[in-house]
């Protein structure tokens, strides 16, 4: 294994250091290194918090400032963060118009979250996010995983947040982009935890792993390595066979085409092409379309595709301005 770093244990705090001292104008650093938050954070508006363990940045952090979240907790490298880093970001963030806590759907995020919740003295709702629909059950999760739809959610409500909407109706937005959000990963190659020193698992040279987790999780199955053009097909052949459940079968849609960290952004726009030139012949209009490392897995070779069905007054939100590390526009 070769890494930049000194101590596997020191590996986040130092990451974070460095985050937040290139990103002084937008994030802060909590007390303790609990939480980042806002450089400059507004209680007059819903407070919206999310987190998760490290290793998939920009995510949770990067998406940290006006337009998006008002703080992030990181946990450890694929590990939850804690309660009290949770309720200290509440307390520090929070105001008299509430906290919305944005949720991947993993159990230890899941139990964390709720805890803090539970002990948060303020108005508080959650917004589950479990875009994933390459297994219904699997390591971590109890129903479907929260993967990269996850940013879409973020933007979207913290959008309106933004704009000065309550608590109800961000809850229930938020529920909204969830029900109208669904992504599906490949894996070319593992990742490897610091920590543990070695890939998480191992793929030979012509295998790819299709439909796995941002932890490196088993998918759908291990499969013999194949043209973008049929990778990307299935991908959206799962995802639009899920999201019909919905009722959507068409109409306007943001695509977001996300790396794991280890793709070179020549592949990503190459599977961005496949994507989209499928989901036209099936009567989806591509209103946005995003390409980029936005929810990554460390080291790992592989891409994740989601589609969000939209209107025009979600498409306004998505386009609203946001002045975060990782998500810049307006």
């Amino acid at each position: 294994m070769k890494k930049f770093m000194n101590d596997a244990e020191q590996f986040l705090s130092e990451s974070l250091a460095g985050f937040v001292a290139v990103h002084a104008d937008v994030v802060a650093l909590g007390e303790g290194g609990l939480y980042v938050s806002r450089a400059a954070p507004n209680k007059a508006k819903v407070a919206l918090i999310s987190g998760g363990g490290s290793g998939h940045e920009p995510l949770h952090a990067g998406f940290v400032g006006t337009g998006m979240l008002d703080a992030a907790c990181p946990g450890q490298v694929f590990t939850s963060p804690t309660p009290d880093q949770m309720l200290a970001a509440a307390n520090a963030v929070g105001g008299a118009p509430g906290v919305l806590f944005i949720v991947k759907n993993y159990s230890g995020d899941c139990m964390n979250f709720e805890m803090a919740a539970e002990l948060y003295e303020g108005k508080i709702a959650t917004v589950l996010v479990n875009d994933d629909v390459a297994v219904e059950d699997s390591t971590w999760t109890t129903g479907r995983r929260g993967v990269a739809g996850t940013m879409i959610v973020e933007k979207i409500v913290g959008a309106a947040a933004e704009a000065g909407k309550s608590l109800d109706e961000l809850k229930a937005l938020g529920d909204r982009v969830v029900a109208a959000t669904r992504s599906m990963g490949v894996a070319l190659t593992s990742c490897t935890v610091p920590a543990a020193g070695k890939p998480t698992f191992t793929l030979g040279e012509d295998e790819m792993e299709m439909g796995v987790g941002i932890h490196g999780e088993p998918g759908r199955r291990r499969v013999k390595l194949t043209s973008a053009k049929t990778i990307a097909g299935e991908m959206v052949e799962a995802i639009v066979a899920d999201i019909a459940k919905s009722g959507v079968t068409g109409g306007p849609i943001i695509l977001l085409v996300n790396g794991f960290g280890g793709t070179p952004a020549g592949e990503l726009y190459l599977m961005a092409e496949m994507a989209r030139t499928d989901l036209a012949a099936r009567g989806f209009t591509l209103a946005r379309m995003i390409v980029g490392n936005y929810i990554t897995s460390l080291d790992m070779a592989g891409c994740s595709i989601t589609i969000t069905a939209v209107d025009d007054a979600l498409l306004a939100l998505w386009d609203a301005p946001v002045k975060t590390a990782g998500l810049v526009w307006g």
